[in-house]
């Protein structure tokens, strides 16, 4: 019989409902039952695209002996960490505090108050049947040891999780950023550091920007190098586009396979601003190809995005990983006889030996084939036998943080790449978030379906998604865009920083846990304070506003001891300052038709990071960019501004050029 995780709107927490184990879901309901029966909890932590998740979840989890050994000494709560980063985030600390590690799936002992006392991560069968049996004796007969190590751990953790004192974010920071990433840069195979390999896409925004502003050839060839790599490498989908979440070798030649959207929206962003500033053919086809998985692929039937495809594909009840993706020899000439067979074999990188598991190769283009016109004819006819094959299940949650990186990707992409379908797919993600996940006036985290969960968002869904909001009112000139981001700016300020002026990733009147998370480093995805630093520097450029400036200056500064220290996991933050040192640059082009396109074309050639532009006709309303600024003798203009000191406005692509140079 399905559990209670039969009514969750979550896919993870659905891939759960027929255990037989009795899972609750996380809420007062599970911790007021530990309490009555005096048990402690037993918290599990994962997402749905996750491998290793799924493997605990076979061994364990479907297992009757480790069912009925919770149901009699635990209240076991089964958390999608997706819905709920907040749990997620406070108890990974905990995991990282107890172990020296992290990761999914999480597993964590607590006490009915919540705090814990036993962390980990996977856990085979037999070790997890061992530390039950054993934590259920100290619980019993060592119950006063065991809820003062709780309390210590949450003390401690409470003391050394806190925000650190501010610290700004000046040039000189950047630039030793930059040299520090420098050493760490892996120049033959791209990359940071060694396997396994992320796609460090906020570190490369950074470094791009940093480019930008200072010229270094340094930052501008680590990121060629890296893309390069990246999009080259089994880590790219060389067939229907989009990257895997990570590799597990130093060259990327092996993925972990879960396509997840967070990635796939920042590197739609990055490669389109590498092709921007370097004409890369490379790196306008792969920002194209993502960006069209992302719409293909993830798009869903509202509108929205949906979180990931899956890790693993499952056939006759068990799960198999990357065995969608992976080729032999012999499939290829399968799909295209022996001739095209063996010269895919031979330009893929597909060997008899296997670069992957049981003789199977992933797919790497080390170098674009001779006949481009014998590639596409390739790479269709296999894409089409690899639709034939059993597929990964789709995470089809929306995300909210996500679908902001999203529209924010495709909104950027889709203007400089001249493709306004995705500003279109871009915009009509925007409309749906904006409508579903907005509950009088409070918003939520996630929905599926068009029905938003009860999970509440989090700082980095309110930062993100004014990001994104930004990004299409700068590619379409709408005004509802910039309104809408400015309102959930206001309600982050208000709801997510404290009287100290402290930020915070859950709001004041979030559920209480023990203790209140506050980021500061972005890892996957940028965190919930660089997030807001970059939307509100971005507001306060586009509407003139010194105190969203000045919110800006304060939410960077919360980040600036990580970004001194650990550059590598602080790439939005510094990508922001890039941003902050660099700008305001304000550009409004007015007016409609050849002359306004030119213009409009030139200032999307431009690379400086703290610029902001916006077209349309002149005294758009809500639109203060557009503001007093008219046509020049009946034709359209382009007015260049750096803070409050503007040029005069220009109307040939050959002055505007000149008058950006200049700024």
């Amino acid at each position: 019989m399905p559990n209670r995780l039969a009514g969750s709107q979550s896919p993870y927490l659905l891939q759960h409902a027929d255990n037989p184990v009795d899972w609750w879901e996380w809420g007062d309901e599970a911790f007021a039952e530990a309490a009555r029966r005096d048990v402690p909890v037993f918290l599990s932590v994962g997402y749905a695209a996750c491998h290793w998740c799924h493997v605990m979840a076979h061994e364990s989890f479907e297992d009757d002996e480790v069912a009925r050994v919770l149901a009699q000494g635990y209240v076991a709560v089964k958390v999608d960490r997706e819905e709920r980063p907040d749990v997620d985030a406070v108890y990974m600390a905990a995991t990282t505090a107890l172990t020296g590690q992290g990761g999914w799936p999480m597993t964590c002992l607590l006490t009915p108050g919540g705090d814990p006392f036993f962390a980990g991560t996977y856990l085979p069968r037999q070790h997890l049947l061992g530390l039950l049996d054993k934590a259920s004796r100290v619980w019993r007969e060592q119950r006063d040891q065991v809820l003062a190590s709780g309390a210590h751990v949450a003390g401690r953790l409470r003391e050394v999780t806190g925000p650190p004192a501010p610290a700004a974010v000046p040039d000189e920071v950047l630039d030793r950023a930059a040299t520090r990433l420098r050493t760490d840069h892996d120049d033959s195979r791209g990359g940071f550091g060694g396997a396994p390999k992320f796609p460090p896409s906020m570190v490369l925004e950074f470094l791009l920007r940093h480019h930008a502003r200072t010229g270094s050839a340094d930052a501008l060839a680590m990121v060629r190098r890296t893309c390069t790599a990246m999009a080259r490498g089994g880590m790219y989908d060389q067939l229907a586009g989009g990257f895997a979440r990570y590799s597990v070798d130093a060259a990327w030649v092996v993925p972990h396979f879960e396509k997840m959207l967070y990635d796939n929206a920042l590197l739609v962003r990055v490669y389109a601003h590498l092709w921007r500033d370097t004409g890369d053919p490379l790196a306008r086809r792969v920002a194209e190809e993502s960006a069209d998985f992302l719409v293909r692929d993830l798009g869903t039937p509202e509108g929205a995005f949906a979180s990931a495809l899956d890790a693993d594909t499952v056939v006759d009840g068990h799960s198999h990983e990357g065995l969608t993706y992976a080729w032999t020899p012999a499939q290829l000439a399968e799909a295209l006889g022996p001739q095209d067979g063996a010269a895919a074999a031979a330009l893929l990188g597909v060997t008899p030996e296997g670069t992957f598991e049981h003789g199977t190769s992933t797919l790497r283009l080390l170098e674009d084939p001779d006949d481009p016109a014998w590639w596409a004819d390739v790479r269709g006819r296999l894409l089409a036998a690899r639709a034939q094959r059993p597929q990964p299940a789709r995470d089809d949650k929306v995300v909210t943080a996500w679908n902001g990186l999203a529209v924010a990707g495709l909104a950027d992409a889709g203007s400089l790449l001249g493709r306004p379908d995705l500003v279109e797919a871009a915009a009509t993600a925007a409309e749906h978030v904006l409508a579903t996940h907005d509950v009088e006036g409070v918003l939520r985290r996630t929905s599926r379906g068009g029905v938003p969960s009860a999970a509440p968002g989090v700082l980095d869904d309110h930062a993100d998604l004014a990001e994104g909001l930004l990004a299409l009112h700068r590619a379409t000139g709408e005004a509802r865009w910039l309104a809408a981001a400015g309102d959930l700016l206001e309600r982050a300020l208000a709801r997510f920083v404290d009287t100290e002026g402290l930020v915070h990733d859950t709001a004041h009147d979030a559920p209480a846990l023990f203790t209140r998370p506050a980021s500061r480093s972005d890892n996957a995805e940028p965190t919930g304070a660089s997030a807001l630093a970059g939307a509100l520097l971005t507001y306060a450029a586009l509407t003139g506003s010194a105190r969203h400036r000045e919110a800006a200056d304060r939410a960077l500064a919360a980040c600036g001891s990580v970004a001194a220290s650990e550059p590598r996991f602080a790439g939005w933050a510094l990508a922001v300052a890039e941003a902050a040192v660099a700008g305001p640059l304000q550009v409004a082009v007015v007016g409609s038709g050849p002359g306004a396109e030119e213009l409009l074309a030139e200032v999307l050639a431009a690379s400086s990071p703290g610029l902001v532009h916006v077209a349309g006709e002149p005294d758009s309303a809500g639109v203060p960019l557009l503001a007093d600024r008219p046509l020049v003798d009946g034709s359209p203009a382009a007015y260049v501004c750096r803070g409050f000191v503007c040029d005069r406005p220009v109307t040939t692509p050959e002055d505007l050029a000149a008058a950006l140079h200049r700024a």
